[in-house]
Protein backbone atom coordinates (compact mmCIF):
# COMPACT_ATOMS: atom_id res chain seq x y z
CA UNK A 1 0.00 0.00 0.00
CA UNK A 2 1.16 3.53 -0.79
CA UNK A 3 1.49 5.69 2.30
CA UNK A 4 -0.62 8.83 2.05
CA UNK A 5 1.00 11.90 3.66
CA UNK A 6 -0.70 13.18 6.80
CA UNK A 7 -3.37 15.82 6.56
CA UNK A 8 -3.87 18.70 6.30
CA UNK A 9 -2.94 18.72 2.61
CA UNK A 10 -2.28 22.10 0.94
CA UNK A 11 -5.66 22.18 -0.84
CA UNK A 12 -6.20 25.41 -2.75
CA UNK A 13 -2.79 26.88 -1.87
CA UNK A 14 -0.42 27.98 -4.65
CA UNK A 15 2.97 26.39 -3.92
CA UNK A 16 6.05 27.27 -6.00
CA UNK A 17 8.50 24.42 -6.61
CA UNK A 18 10.59 26.51 -9.05
CA UNK A 19 10.54 30.07 -10.48
CA UNK A 20 8.24 29.46 -13.46
CA UNK A 21 6.01 26.84 -11.82
CA UNK A 22 3.23 26.91 -9.23
CA UNK A 23 0.88 24.08 -8.26
CA UNK A 24 -2.57 24.01 -6.68
CA UNK A 25 -4.07 20.86 -5.16
CA UNK A 26 -7.73 20.19 -5.95
CA UNK A 27 -10.11 18.93 -3.24
CA UNK A 28 -10.67 15.50 -4.82
CA UNK A 29 -8.67 12.85 -2.90
CA UNK A 30 -9.49 9.20 -3.65
CA UNK A 31 -7.82 5.79 -4.05
CA UNK A 32 -7.23 6.77 -7.69
CA UNK A 33 -6.15 10.40 -7.26
CA UNK A 34 -4.05 10.13 -4.07
CA UNK A 35 -4.35 13.48 -2.22
CA UNK A 36 -6.03 15.02 -5.28
CA UNK A 37 -5.31 16.37 -8.75
CA UNK A 38 -2.52 18.94 -9.00
CA UNK A 39 -3.13 21.87 -11.32
CA UNK A 40 0.00 23.69 -12.50
CA UNK A 41 0.46 27.35 -13.42
CA UNK A 42 3.43 27.98 -15.69
CA UNK A 43 4.80 31.42 -16.47
CA UNK A 44 5.63 34.82 -15.07
CA UNK A 45 3.66 37.62 -13.48
CA UNK A 46 2.64 38.78 -16.98
CA UNK A 47 1.53 35.64 -18.85
CA UNK A 48 0.71 32.16 -17.60
CA UNK A 49 -0.69 28.84 -18.76
CA UNK A 50 -2.73 26.44 -16.66
CA UNK A 51 -1.98 22.71 -17.00
CA UNK A 52 -4.71 20.22 -16.03
CA UNK A 53 -7.30 22.60 -14.53
CA UNK A 54 -8.86 19.63 -12.72
CA UNK A 55 -12.45 18.88 -11.69
CA UNK A 56 -15.29 21.36 -12.19
CA UNK A 57 -15.22 22.42 -8.56
CA UNK A 58 -15.99 26.10 -7.79
CA UNK A 59 -13.57 26.15 -4.84
CA UNK A 60 -10.73 24.87 -7.02
CA UNK A 61 -11.53 27.21 -9.92
CA UNK A 62 -11.53 30.18 -7.53
CA UNK A 63 -8.12 29.08 -6.21
CA UNK A 64 -6.76 28.98 -9.77
CA UNK A 65 -8.13 32.45 -10.55
CA UNK A 66 -6.65 33.84 -7.35
CA UNK A 67 -3.25 32.41 -8.24
CA UNK A 68 -3.45 33.85 -11.78
CA UNK A 69 -4.15 37.29 -10.32
CA UNK A 70 -3.51 40.09 -12.82
CA UNK A 71 -1.55 37.94 -15.26
CA UNK A 72 -2.96 37.13 -18.68
CA UNK A 73 -4.03 33.52 -18.98
CA UNK A 74 -2.57 32.49 -22.35
CA UNK A 75 -3.89 28.92 -22.45
CA UNK A 76 -5.71 26.23 -20.49
CA UNK A 77 -3.79 23.05 -21.29
CA UNK A 78 -4.98 19.48 -20.68
CA UNK A 79 -2.84 16.34 -20.69
CA UNK A 80 -5.89 14.09 -21.17
CA UNK A 81 -9.61 14.02 -20.57
CA UNK A 82 -10.26 11.95 -17.48
CA UNK A 83 -12.76 13.78 -15.32
CA UNK A 84 -10.29 14.67 -12.61
CA UNK A 85 -8.18 16.58 -15.15
CA UNK A 86 -10.13 18.54 -17.77
CA UNK A 87 -13.71 19.47 -16.68
CA UNK A 88 -12.64 22.79 -15.13
CA UNK A 89 -11.34 23.89 -18.55
CA UNK A 90 -14.75 24.95 -19.80
CA UNK A 91 -15.81 27.16 -16.84
CA UNK A 92 -12.28 28.57 -16.53
CA UNK A 93 -12.30 29.49 -20.22
CA UNK A 94 -15.68 31.15 -19.78
CA UNK A 95 -14.38 33.27 -16.90
CA UNK A 96 -11.09 34.27 -18.58
CA UNK A 97 -11.68 33.99 -22.37
CA UNK A 98 -8.48 31.91 -22.56
CA UNK A 99 -8.32 29.17 -25.22
CA UNK A 100 -8.35 25.48 -24.30
CA UNK A 101 -5.24 23.88 -25.81
CA UNK A 102 -3.67 20.44 -25.64
CA UNK A 103 -4.94 16.91 -26.06
CA UNK A 104 -7.59 15.84 -28.53
CA UNK A 105 -11.17 15.25 -27.34
CA UNK A 106 -12.10 11.69 -26.52
CA UNK A 107 -15.32 9.91 -25.63
CA UNK A 108 -15.62 6.14 -25.68
CA UNK A 109 -18.24 3.66 -24.49
CA UNK A 110 -17.60 1.94 -21.18
CA UNK A 111 -16.11 -1.55 -21.21
CA UNK A 112 -17.12 -3.00 -17.90
CA UNK A 113 -16.33 -1.71 -14.38
CA UNK A 114 -14.10 1.38 -14.59
CA UNK A 115 -11.05 1.63 -12.43
CA UNK A 116 -10.38 5.26 -13.20
CA UNK A 117 -12.40 8.44 -13.54
CA UNK A 118 -14.60 8.33 -16.67
CA UNK A 119 -13.92 10.55 -19.61
CA UNK A 120 -14.93 14.20 -19.75
CA UNK A 121 -17.46 14.53 -22.55
CA UNK A 122 -17.68 18.33 -22.16
CA UNK A 123 -14.08 18.89 -23.28
CA UNK A 124 -13.89 21.04 -26.44
CA UNK A 125 -10.36 22.25 -27.26
CA UNK A 126 -9.78 25.36 -29.34
CA UNK A 127 -6.45 23.93 -30.48
CA UNK A 128 -5.12 20.38 -30.43
CA UNK A 129 -1.36 20.09 -30.05
CA UNK A 130 0.43 17.44 -32.08
CA UNK A 131 3.66 15.85 -30.90
CA UNK A 132 6.38 18.52 -30.89
CA UNK A 133 4.08 21.53 -31.21
CA UNK A 134 4.48 24.33 -28.67
CA UNK A 135 2.51 26.89 -26.71
CA UNK A 136 4.49 29.99 -25.77
CA UNK A 137 4.22 32.96 -23.45
CA UNK A 138 6.54 35.67 -22.22
CA UNK A 139 9.60 33.82 -20.95
CA UNK A 140 8.30 30.25 -21.33
CA UNK A 141 7.70 27.52 -23.90
CA UNK A 142 5.61 24.40 -23.34
CA UNK A 143 6.16 21.71 -25.97
CA UNK A 144 3.82 18.75 -26.40
CA UNK A 145 5.21 15.24 -26.01
CA UNK A 146 2.71 12.62 -27.20
CA UNK A 147 2.51 9.77 -24.67
CA UNK A 148 -0.45 7.51 -25.50
CA UNK A 149 -1.10 4.50 -23.31
CA UNK A 150 -2.89 5.58 -20.13
CA UNK A 151 -5.31 7.09 -22.63
CA UNK A 152 -4.96 7.32 -26.39
CA UNK A 153 -4.97 11.13 -26.30
CA UNK A 154 -2.44 11.64 -23.49
CA UNK A 155 0.16 14.39 -23.79
CA UNK A 156 3.00 15.52 -21.57
CA UNK A 157 4.26 19.12 -21.70
CA UNK A 158 7.96 20.01 -21.59
CA UNK A 159 8.96 23.39 -20.11
CA UNK A 160 12.00 24.12 -22.24
CA UNK A 161 13.38 26.92 -20.06
CA UNK A 162 13.84 24.73 -16.99
CA UNK A 163 13.93 21.10 -18.16
CA UNK A 164 10.72 20.20 -16.33
CA UNK A 165 8.17 17.81 -17.80
CA UNK A 166 4.51 17.84 -16.77
CA UNK A 167 3.54 14.19 -17.02
CA UNK A 168 -0.17 14.15 -16.19
CA UNK A 169 -1.02 10.53 -15.37
CA UNK A 170 1.55 8.89 -17.64
CA UNK A 171 4.21 8.91 -14.91
CA UNK A 172 3.02 9.77 -11.41
CA UNK A 173 4.76 10.60 -8.17
CA UNK A 174 2.86 8.11 -6.03
CA UNK A 175 1.84 5.04 -8.08
CA UNK A 176 2.05 3.36 -11.43
CA UNK A 177 -0.51 4.52 -13.98
CA UNK A 178 -3.64 2.48 -14.61
CA UNK A 179 -4.05 1.33 -18.23
CA UNK A 180 -7.72 0.65 -18.88
CA UNK A 181 -8.86 -0.96 -22.16
CA UNK A 182 -10.39 -0.35 -24.62
CA UNK A 183 -8.85 3.13 -24.87
CA UNK A 184 -5.84 2.46 -22.65
CA UNK A 185 -3.24 0.39 -24.47
CA UNK A 186 -0.33 -1.38 -22.78
CA UNK A 187 1.75 -1.60 -25.96
CA UNK A 188 1.43 2.14 -26.51
CA UNK A 189 2.11 2.79 -22.84
CA UNK A 190 5.38 0.88 -22.94
CA UNK A 191 6.49 2.71 -26.11
CA UNK A 192 5.70 6.02 -24.43
CA UNK A 193 7.78 5.05 -21.39
CA UNK A 194 10.69 4.20 -23.69
CA UNK A 195 10.21 7.60 -25.36
CA UNK A 196 10.49 9.41 -22.03
CA UNK A 197 13.48 7.31 -20.99
CA UNK A 198 15.33 8.55 -24.10
CA UNK A 199 14.79 12.17 -23.02
CA UNK A 200 16.92 14.22 -20.60
CA UNK A 201 14.26 15.98 -18.53
CA UNK A 202 15.46 17.33 -15.19
CA UNK A 203 12.31 16.80 -13.13
CA UNK A 204 8.78 15.48 -13.61
CA UNK A 205 5.72 17.23 -12.22
CA UNK A 206 2.84 14.75 -12.28
CA UNK A 207 -0.84 15.36 -11.64
CA UNK A 208 -0.69 13.24 -8.48
CA UNK A 209 2.09 12.97 -5.96
CA UNK A 210 5.46 14.57 -5.29
CA UNK A 211 7.88 15.90 -7.92
CA UNK A 212 10.07 13.19 -9.44
CA UNK A 213 13.68 14.31 -9.04
CA UNK A 214 15.29 11.30 -10.75
CA UNK A 215 12.96 10.79 -13.71
CA UNK A 216 15.01 8.43 -15.87
CA UNK A 217 15.67 6.17 -12.89
CA UNK A 218 11.95 5.99 -12.13
CA UNK A 219 11.00 5.35 -15.76
CA UNK A 220 13.57 2.56 -16.01
CA UNK A 221 12.02 0.99 -12.92
CA UNK A 222 8.51 1.35 -14.35
CA UNK A 223 9.53 -0.38 -17.57
CA UNK A 224 11.08 -3.19 -15.52
CA UNK A 225 7.96 -3.45 -13.36
CA UNK A 226 5.68 -3.83 -16.39
CA UNK A 227 7.96 -6.49 -17.88
CA UNK A 228 7.89 -8.37 -14.58
CA UNK A 229 4.07 -8.28 -14.63
CA UNK A 230 4.11 -9.62 -18.17
CA UNK A 231 6.46 -12.45 -17.17
CA UNK A 232 4.26 -13.18 -14.15
CA UNK A 233 1.21 -13.52 -16.39
CA UNK A 234 3.06 -15.87 -18.73
CA UNK A 235 4.18 -18.05 -15.81
CA UNK A 236 0.63 -18.28 -14.39
CA UNK A 237 -0.88 -19.13 -17.76
CA UNK A 238 1.93 -21.58 -18.38
CA UNK A 239 0.58 -23.66 -15.49
CA UNK A 240 -2.98 -23.80 -16.83
CA UNK A 241 -5.63 -21.48 -18.36
CA UNK A 242 -6.97 -18.77 -16.04
CA UNK A 243 -9.59 -16.05 -15.96
CA UNK A 244 -8.47 -12.55 -14.99
CA UNK A 245 -10.40 -12.69 -11.70
CA UNK A 246 -8.34 -15.76 -10.75
CA UNK A 247 -5.05 -14.09 -11.66
CA UNK A 248 -5.46 -10.85 -9.72
CA UNK A 249 -5.18 -12.35 -6.17
CA UNK A 250 -2.04 -14.22 -7.17
CA UNK A 251 -0.41 -11.20 -8.78
CA UNK A 252 -1.40 -8.50 -6.25
CA UNK A 253 -0.85 -9.75 -2.71
CA UNK A 254 -2.50 -7.69 0.02
CA UNK A 255 -4.31 -5.49 -2.49
CA UNK A 256 -6.77 -2.90 -1.18
CA UNK A 257 -10.19 -4.29 -2.22
CA UNK A 258 -11.08 -0.87 -3.63
CA UNK A 259 -8.31 -1.32 -6.21
CA UNK A 260 -9.24 -4.81 -7.42
CA UNK A 261 -11.01 -3.51 -10.52
CA UNK A 262 -7.99 -1.36 -11.37
CA UNK A 263 -5.68 -4.37 -11.04
CA UNK A 264 -7.97 -6.46 -13.21
CA UNK A 265 -7.95 -3.81 -15.93
CA UNK A 266 -4.15 -3.65 -15.88
CA UNK A 267 -3.97 -7.44 -16.23
CA UNK A 268 -6.42 -7.24 -19.12
CA UNK A 269 -4.30 -4.55 -20.80
CA UNK A 270 -1.25 -6.81 -20.55
CA UNK A 271 -3.21 -9.78 -21.92
CA UNK A 272 -4.51 -7.81 -24.90
CA UNK A 273 -0.95 -6.74 -25.71
CA UNK A 274 0.30 -10.33 -25.38
CA UNK A 275 -2.58 -11.50 -27.59
CA UNK A 276 -1.61 -9.01 -30.33
CA UNK A 277 1.92 -10.34 -30.16
CA UNK A 278 0.71 -13.92 -30.59
CA UNK A 279 1.77 -15.12 -27.14
CA UNK A 280 -1.64 -15.85 -25.58
CA UNK A 281 -5.15 -16.70 -26.76
CA UNK A 282 -8.55 -16.49 -25.07
CA UNK A 283 -11.70 -18.51 -25.01
CA UNK A 284 -14.53 -16.60 -23.35
CA UNK A 285 -13.20 -15.31 -20.04
CA UNK A 286 -10.29 -17.77 -19.98
CA UNK A 287 -6.77 -17.02 -21.22
CA UNK A 288 -3.93 -19.43 -22.03
CA UNK A 289 -0.51 -19.44 -23.63
CA UNK A 290 -0.05 -20.36 -27.27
Amino acid sequence: MVEVPPQPWPVGKAEQPEPLVRRILAPNPSPYTYTGTQTYLVGSEDEVAVIDPGPDDPEHIDAILEAIGDARLVAIMCTHTHRDHSPAAKPLAKKTSAPVVGCAPLAIPDDGPRSDAPFDRTYEPDRVLEDGEAMTGRGWTLRAVATPGHTSNHLCFALEESGALFTGDHVMGWSTSVVVPPDGDMGDYMKSLEKLYAREDRVYYSAHGAPIEKPRQLVRGMIGHRRQRENQIMRILGEQPHAIKEMVPRMYKGLDPRLEDAAGMSVKAHLLDLERRGLVIRSGDTWQTM
